[in-house]
């Protein structure tokens, strides 16, 4: 749709402009292994998660939370990804991968480096920096099947 001679988009149904700035988000695992006591029948998941989402409501607006089906490192459960605000990532910031997110103390250490700015405005929490795990690598593309013309000669 083009703009309009005032350089205004009019309004469009379901169209909803990009925040100008995101929070710190932690995305918490909670697929097959991640948050399953099965797995991990010490941690209390649904209380893990009742807490990181209390924070984020009373952190009024500087800290949001979201869940995924799965991140993938499964063996490295429960996984929280730290992704960093819009205004760090501009500056650089990468999301950081926390592995074995298990009990109250590594909840309560992201916690205080997400309330502190998350990655890229704040150092991260020493205890934390061991459970730092690498991000799965993305998985290739599949394979697009290409049909040829034949030419007529």
């Amino acid at each position: 749709m083009r703009p309009t001679a005032s350089g205004v988009r009019p309004a469009t149904p379901g169209f909803r402009p990009l925040a100008s700035s995101r929070p710190c988000t932690l995305v918490v695992c909670r697929g097959c292994c991640c948050g399953d006591p099965r797995k991990n029948p010490g941690s209390d998941h649904e209380g893990q998660l009742a807490r990181l989402r209390a924070a984020a409501d009373a952190s009024g607006g500087a800290l949001a939370v979201r869940t995924s089906d799965c991140l993938g490192p499964c063996a490295q459960a429960n996984v929280i990804v730290v992704q960093p605000s819009s205004e760090a990532r501009r500056r650089g910031a990468k999301a950081a991968w926390i592995g074995f997110a298990l009990d109250d103390d590594v909840t309560d250490d992201v916690l205080a480096w997400a309330a502190a700015g998350g990655p890229g405005r704040a150092p991260v929490p020493p205890a934390l920096e061991l459970q730092m795990i690498e991000p799965p690598a993305p998985e290739p593309a599949p394979a697009r099947e290409t049909r040829g013309r034949r030419r007529r000669r």
